[in-house]
């Protein structure tokens, strides 16, 4: 059985469990974020129902966007679009923007990655049209715990958030799940109140 075959079938036993307990409870779940928070981080696989747990979150909390790296390469980029949208259609009032050690990315480099792309044949025409985006991204991270930093800031500064939204920058451990605060958002909100 492909791996296709095996999710559709364990998708039938779920929606068939989940439909019964909507009948009996008359609970569903909403779109809006109860805690009006969203929270950016990435993908990487040691995350997946660990992350949320470690931090108090359940389902229908939070708004959740993944990225390799938990990375903004642009001032209107999917992850930006997504906060925009976090934020003036969905309520949310608060970022939490969540590394984690041993990040595969760190230890990524764009000239790793073009030889790969080649050897699975990927035209050189097709590569030189990301060449320099992938080096921007990939050869600049290589420290989780400044990423995390510099992504708070390009979040904060950026013209279409709103300036109070606070913005924190938190590391998570991913064999302990233990979670550390790099940059708290209330206090650098506080700061820069009082700087104007």
């Amino acid at each position: 059985m492909t791996v296709l075959e095996q999710m559709l079938v364990q998708n039938r036993f779920f929606v068939d469990s989940t439909s019964l307990i909507q009948e009996q409870t008359g609970i569903y779940v909403g779109k809006l974020p109860k805690r009006n928070l969203a929270v950016f981080t990435c993908m990487d696989t040691r995350l997946v129902e660990f992350l949320e747990p470690a931090l108090g979150l359940r389902r229908e909390d939070a708004v959740v966007i993944k990225n390799a790296g938990n990375s903004v390469t642009g001032p209107f980029e999917a992850t930006i679009r997504s906060l925009v949208i976090a934020i003036y259609e969905l309520g949310v009032q608060e970022i939490m923007v969540i590394g984690h050690e041993d990040c595969g990315v760190a230890h990524s480099s764009a000239d790793t990655v073009i030889s790969k792309m080649v050897a699975r044949g990927i035209s050189r025409d097709a590569i030189s049209m990301v060449k320099d985006e992938l080096a921007i991204w990939l050869d600049t991270f290589h420290h989780p715990h400044e990423n995390v930093r510099k992504v708070v800031e390009k979040i904060k500064n950026n013209p279409l958030i709103p300036a109070d939204v606070p913005i924190h920058g938190l590391m998570f451990e991913p064999h302990t799940g233990e979670v550390a605060v790099l940059v708290n958002g209330y206090e650098a909100a506080i700061l820069s109140h009082v700087l104007r």
